[in-house]
């Protein structure tokens, strides 16, 4: 039987629409900036948080109701949660999924019998791709759940651990391969370390890069040709997170030679743990050309950990909408919704009221973001704001036609700079404010 044999498939009816299991803005045919909402977002359910969730919490255990999970995790209460994932995802309209390996299939005693539990949920999980036609934005591994990983991944040291891993990743290369997956993310969940008496630090960031050559070297050995992403990831779990932020990873793809082949998936609350937010991640990776893939999902201020709240600001769907349109989108990535139910919204329904209000948050940002493109007054404010760098002396020292001498001459003849103009913070915000309401 159905699990959300009552709930319909999620239609689209405007903005008037007062009913709570419908799109209020995100219509997946309508052509914004010359492609369709569903070609913009390409939006995904994120496995791990929307089946695997329980609602568990430091201070609890789980409470949601799900009433397709038997007593025990097997691998046929695993192809019964696949059947009930793929359900959700077609009635939502989402058209891709993503996972870890851990999410789809229940481990066991040795990797052997591990990848074989694997093997056995991924030939459901194909069968009800080609049932509904929902993709595999990308795949992954949790590398960080079990206590092997206590010391990290990659980044271990344990050798045997980094070894276990590597096997894991092969595994799920192969898997992501099968599905005809994407991209393919690592995901650093406990690469970093909590005390420097104990760590190498340059022995752990090298062993990071071997191990990630070794995935880009065995994608290429059995023609994978989906996109690599690393995830930043500040202080979550550990105090010291080497993919803490945007700059940190960038500058380590950079030192290692991996700029050819990883991009970086950001995510709303990993950069706010970070001291940024998501727009700043967001342009300081894309003017770079490492915009590749997004988390969706937001963070509660007042609390200082990875909250994975759905998004519902529709002036933070904007910003990051405007950094999607002004490096061209983001496919072959997509905006997967990272992002988990409150431990108070136990039921099942509950599922689609988060996905809807996520999705239609994104909508109504990406039309106030292509108006404000279309409109052009705050490219008009921004380009007045640097008209000194569009002529003369800002002209020429932006195409490599001055020096310090030549510029210590320049000023000695002026006397002294012109007077600043005012950035006009307030009016800028003041403008973005029109179009939202």
């Amino acid at each position: 039987m159905a699990a959300f044999h009552e709930i319909p498939k999620i239609p689209f009816e405007g903005p008037d629409s007062k009913n709570p299991l419908s799109f209020r803005h995100y219509d997946e045919n309508e052509v914004v900036e010359g492609k369709t909402m569903k070609e913009q977002f390409r939006f995904s359910v994120a496995y791990w948080h929307t089946m695997r969730g329980t609602g568990a919490d430091p201070f609890g255990p789980g409470t949601m109701l799900r009433p397709w999970e038997g007593p025990e995790d097997t691998v046929e209460n695993a192809a019964n949660r696949v059947r009930v994932a793929f359900e959700f995802s077609e009635k939502l309209g989402a058209p891709f999924f993503c996972f870890h390996d851990r999410d789809v299939a229940p481990e066991a005693a040795t990797l052997a019998e591990t990848n074989k539990n694997l093997d056995a949920v991924v030939k459901v999980i194909r069968e009800e791709m080609d049932r509904t036609g929902i993709r595999l934005l990308w795949g992954t591994a949790n590398l960080f759940s079990h206590p092997r990983y206590m010391h990290g991944a990659a980044t271990s040291c344990n050798a045997d651990a980094f070894a276990h891993a590597a096997a894991q990743v092969k595994k799920a290369l192969e898997v992501t391969q099968e599905l005809g997956g994407d991209g393919y993310v690592f995901w650093g969940g406990r690469e970093g370390y909590q005390t420097w008496w104990n760590t190498d630090m340059k022995r752990e960031l090298d062993h990071l890069a071997a191990f990630m050559h070794m995935a880009v070297d065995y994608a290429k050995e059995i023609g994978f040709t989906g996109q690599f992403y690393f995830e930043p990831k500040p202080k979550e779990p550990t105090k010291h997170q080497y993919d803490f932020d945007a700059a940190a990873c960038i500058n380590f793809l950079r030192a290692y030679g991996l700029t050819d082949h990883v991009k970086l998936n950001l995510e709303t609350n990993h950069a706010t743990l970070a001291g940024h937010n998501v727009e700043h991640e967001l342009d300081y990776a894309g003017y770079q050309g490492f915009l590749g893939s997004v988390d969706a999902n937001t963070g509660d201020l007042l609390l200082g950990w990875d909250t994975d709240q759905f998004p519902t600001d529709v002036y933070l769907a904007a910003k990051i909408m405007l950094a999607f349109l002004k490096y061209g989108g983001l496919a072959p990535g997509g905006v997967n919704f990272d992002a988990k139910l409150r431990r108070e919204s136990f039921e099942p329904v509950d599922l689609f009221h988060a996905h809807i209000g996520g999705m239609d948050c994104f909508a109504k940002g990406l039309k106030v973001a292509a108006q404000i493109r279309a409109d052009g007054e705050l490219a008009r404010m921004l380009d007045e704001r640097y008209a000194s760098w569009n002529a003369g002396v800002g002209a020429e020292i932006e195409t490599g036609k001055h020096d310090f001498k030549t510029l210590e001459k320049y000023m000695l003849e002026k006397g002294d700079a012109e007077p600043n103009r005012s950035g006009r913070q307030e009016l800028f915000e003041n403008i973005v404010n029109r179009y939202v309401f």
